[in-house]
């Protein structure tokens, strides 16, 4: 078996909060390395430090101690402007909630993030990947619950990152709506070759991924390579995944 580069590499991430006199130890000793093009799952419950990770991997917070590296680059050493650069050009965000401009139709919402991004992709070839080229011209509010996470993502994809960050991207949305988004990703995955990561408490949701982090307290207490990622669930309700 051929071994990918890696794409991010951490080592002993830690992030401290402190609250009056109670240190919180929000994330423990975290390392691990990912390959390009994984699709990778980090599934724990609320608190287990899941969304602490994700945001020290999206150049948004700073971590208490440890590194991280992005190819050969240390982004734990970046000051505040190459912070900003990083997050601009090799990250892409998808939120629960879609954060989309009300005023922008579909296609404005995806050009505007492509206007700050190095290398962005074609517009019209990513609404198309997403299966919203017919309703491009719409705005969020002329939009389904599932069609506005369609435009957040491929907001996201546009910019053309070197990684994917989704936090519970199915979290507002039904079951069935719910795994379309999910299907769309792992469509972007396989095609695409796209780093993503996925962050979850639904268990249901890990067999999909190519490696499954599982947190708990702080700590990755799991880091497990599926050489046969799964589809997406078809039982068991993924509200609040």
């Amino acid at each position: 078996m051929i071994m990918k580069p890696s794409v991010i590499k951490a080592e002993h991430l830690a992030k401290d909060y402190r609250m009056g006199e109670v240190t919180v130890h929000a994330l423990r000793d975290a390392s691990f390395e990912i390959s390009a093009g994984e699709f990778v799952v980090i599934l724990g419950p609320s608190g287990s430090g899941k969304s602490t990770l994700l945001n020290i991997l999206g150049g948004m917070d700073s971590p208490s101690g440890g590194r991280f590296f992005l190819e050969d680059a240390e982004v734990t050493a970046f000051n505040e402007r190459k912070l900003t650069e990083y997050r601009r050009h090799s990250v892409g965000f998808v939120f629960q909630f879609y954060n989309l401009m009300s005023n922008l139709t579909a296609r404005e919402n995806v050009e505007l993030a492509t206007e700050v991004a190095a290398e962005p992709l074609d517009v019209e070839e990513t609404l198309k990947r997403v299966g919203l080229l017919e309703r491009a011209d719409h705005f969020p509010a002329q939009l389904s619950g599932g069609e506005q996470q369609r435009v957040s993502i491929a907001r996201a994809v546009a910019k053309n990152p070197k990684i994917l960050l989704c936090d519970e991207p199915t979290g507002a949305l039904d079951f069935k709506t719910g795994i379309s988004i999910l299907e769309l990703l792992q469509k972007l995955n396989k095609e695409w070759k796209m780093t993503i990561f996925v962050i979850t408490h639904n268990a249901e949701i890990a067999a999909m991924g190519d490696r499954l982090i599982r947190m708990r307290s702080g700590e990755v207490v799991e880091n497990t390579r599926n050489e046969k990622p799964a589809d997406p669930p078809r039982a068991s309700s993924l509200r609040g995944a």
